[in-house]
């Protein structure tokens, strides 16, 4: 039985997954994109030292930003880790905001063409000569449903949804769930919410306390390496415009805040479009949530 906890950045996934392995004495596989990299703790949200010591964490800190690590690479190596967690745990906690990587591994990846080098190539001269506003635009008029939940700060998603629109004439979400993998396991998706106000106060803070933990510093360490993919993300790329002399400290920090609300809002559009999830609200009872588990484990186990 595989347990998934999914919700916006910041909505306290991580407390959740902990507090569920602790109660069915299992091991948690993160499927957070961010936290892959070694190199990168504060701007990601790690999980503390006390937290990865209260269970046994899987896939924190594991890559570099330096190697090349796709999402279907991912659900080739947790799919085996899976397979072997299995032998030893009836379940096992899945945890992660990345609603491509979760559903890589409860529903797995999607075919799609190959594409020519040229449309990459085209597309990255774009980026770099007139910045990522424009590939946001021509998303938005080519493929409106993948622009809607797209991280819409991360040039790479953006140049991989264009490359399949603009080589095969249809659209990017057009190729996404087009086939129905079976799992040799069963899967819980539990989502974690909380109102919009709330969810948005949170993500202040916690941005708030990653520049107070040290986040200019984190940034400026891989700073020379900006273009990697690895760091086109939020909380890196609005820095990097502050280091390059083209937004003051001030601006960058607000401009981290509202993206970060943004992909939040984009990660709960994705995740309610699946309609087996059930959600809790922050402040419910762990008590009442793995109530609730069980119920699920026990119609599932009898089917």
């Amino acid at each position: 039985m595989l347990i998934s906890v999914v919700g916006p950045t910041a909505i306290g996934k991580t407390r959740l997954a902990i507090t569920l392995a602790n109660q069915y004495d299992t091991e948690i596989i993160s499927a957070d994109s961010r936290q892959f990299y070694k190199e990168l703790h504060i701007g990601t949200a790690v999980p503390s030292i006390e937290e990865l010591n209260a269970a046994p964490h899987h896939f924190i800190q594991n890559k570099s930003i330096y190697d090349h690590y796709s999402v279907g690479d991912f659900e080739k190596e947790a799919m085996v880790l899976l397979a072997n967690l299995f032998e030893t745990h009836d379940k096992v906690i899945l945890v992660g905001g990345s609603g491509l990587f979760v559903d890589a591994v409860t529903k797995g990846m999607d075919d799609f063409p190959d594409v020519p080098s040229h449309f990459r190539d085209d597309l990255n001269k774009t980026l770099e000569k007139k910045g990522i506003d424009v590939l946001q635009d021509r998303l938005k008029h080519l493929d409106k449903d993948y622009y809607n939940k797209v991280d819409l700060e991360n040039p790479h998603r953006l140049i991989r949804a264009l490359e399949i629109c603009l080589s095969t004439g249809k659209p990017y979400s057009s190729f996404l769930s087009k086939k129905t993998i079976k799992r040799p396991f069963h899967t819980i998706t539990i989502g974690l919410t909380a109102d919009r106000e709330i969810i948005y106060e949170r993500i202040n803070q916690r941005v708030d306390d990653m520049i107070a933990n040290g986040l200019l510093e984190e940034a400026q360490k891989v700073y020379p390496h900006k273009e990697l993919n690895a760091l086109q993300t939020v909380g890196y790329r609005e820095l990097f415009n502050y280091f390059d002399g083209k937004w003051t400290l001030d601006f960058a920090i607000a401009e981290i805040k509202k993206n970060t609300r943004r992909f939040a809002k984009r990660q709960l559009t994705w995740f309610k479009k699946n309609t087996d999830i059930m959600w809790f609200d922050i402040d419910d009872d762990p008590l009442k949530i793995i109530k609730e588990v069980d119920k699920m484990i026990i119609t599932l186990t009898n089917e």
